[in-house]
């Protein structure tokens, strides 16, 4: 087989940057000269497939087909097109014609099982297609990117996410497979709380941190690296909280104790308190958020300065900390002006908790 025409060569090069348009615009060039170009249609076909023009794929691989009928890529682009253009039958045959023309070749099994999934009850033979595929090309990005398709259609989410981490095995920048894998923590981290999911929320975000790195106009990863975030800074405020209770009980706010009525409470008690106040804010934040790469911290504030809601559980969180400390330090003589702070940094920061919550759920 003669090399590639050097037009063709470059629009290929194009296509890799994503420059599809300019891609087509040579391929044209290329056709115009030479219509019986087999190598410059199939190209051209596969820039039309990148952009989801499945009509103008039908076009190109028609015209491959009628110079070269047995164009192995010819066959296997027409599978997806059709596909999704509605064509089920058509697109079932045009991938039996890959297996007929290269049986070995792991792409056939891909076009087969994505033929396959138009038809619902067919969906086991789905995954069957894309498992062969993965057997015959374990290194392939392309055949595990097939079964992740055929896993998710079968609700199979272990064969998911084997598939996600399989295509870093091979690919350790792939910017989707990186984003999906931030997805897949995210959702461990949106577990119920008895099964630790907070702690898993600093772990969610340097995973879309990373995806971000590889693919940093990725909108979506953006927004899932913001979720993260936010859902970390909510957590903060039962840091604080809990600041406000230790110094509520250490100063003795309200009576309770072999001597409720004492006032100030004792100094070295409360001086305690305040070591109690700062190992929780240093095991339940600093060293969390001391540790994460600078991805993770740049969303941090960057959430802070646009976001209003952002910037109020933040302040929630200062306000009881800081009063929390006002409570412990201060030697009180009489408990209304304590018991006042106490309930000013309780209950609005409780009511903003619950009025979140309800928002979230609704």
């Amino acid at each position: 087989m003669t090399a590639p025409h050097p037009l063709v060569e470059q629009a290929a090069a194009l296509m890799e940057l994503e420059r599809f348009d300019e891609a087509r615009t040579l391929l044209a060039r290329r056709l115009a000269e030479d219509p019986a170009d087999v190598r410059g249609w199939v190209r051209l076909a596969r820039c039309h497939l990148s952009v989801r023009e499945y009509e103008e794929v039908l076009t190109a691989t028609g015209e491959a087909l009628a110079l070269a009928p047995e164009e192995f890529d010819a066959h296997y682009m027409r599978t997806y097109a059709l596909r999704r253009l509605g064509r089920p039958d058509e697109a079932l045959a045009e991938a039996h014609e890959t297996l007929r023309i290269d049986p070995q070749s792991w792409q056939g099994y891909v076009a087969l099982s994505e033929a396959l999934g138009a038809w619902q009850p067919r969906w086991p033979e789905v995954l069957d297609a894309a498992a062969t595929a993965v057997r015959m090309a374990p290194d392939s990005v392309g055949a595990h990117s097939a079964l992740w398709k055929a896993g998710l259609m079968n609700g199979r989410s272990d064969v998911v996410r084997q598939a996600v981490l399989e295509i870093l095995r091979i690919d350790p920048q792939n910017a989707w497979a990186l984003g999906e894998r931030a997805a897949h923590v995210a959702a461990d981290a949106a577990a119920p709380p008895l099964t630790g999911a907070g702690s898993r929320l600093p772990a969610a975000a340097d995973a879309y941190a990373t995806a971000l790195a590889a693919d940093p106009q990725a909108h979506g990863l953006r927004k899932g690296l913001d979720r993260a975030v936010f859902r970390m800074l909510r957590g903060t405020r039962w840091l604080a909280l809990l600041c406000v209770v230790i110094a509520a009980l250490a100063a003795r706010v309200f009576p309770t104790g072999d001597d409720p009525t004492a006032l100030p409470g004792p100094l070295g008690t409360r001086l305690y308190a305040l070591v109690l106040m700062a190992a929780v804010w240093g095991f339940g934040a600093w060293r969390r958020y001391r540790g994460m790469r600078s991805g993770v911290r740049m969303s941090l504030w960057s959430l802070v300065r646009r976001v209003g809601w952002v910037r109020l559980i933040v302040g929630q969180s200062a306000w009881c900390t800081l009063t929390a400390v006002v409570i412990v330090t201060v030697p009180w003589s009489e408990r209304l002006v304590p018991q006042v702070l106490f309930w000013v940094a309780l209950v609005p920061t409780l009511l903003t908790v619950w009025f979140e919550r309800a928002a979230i759920r609704s």
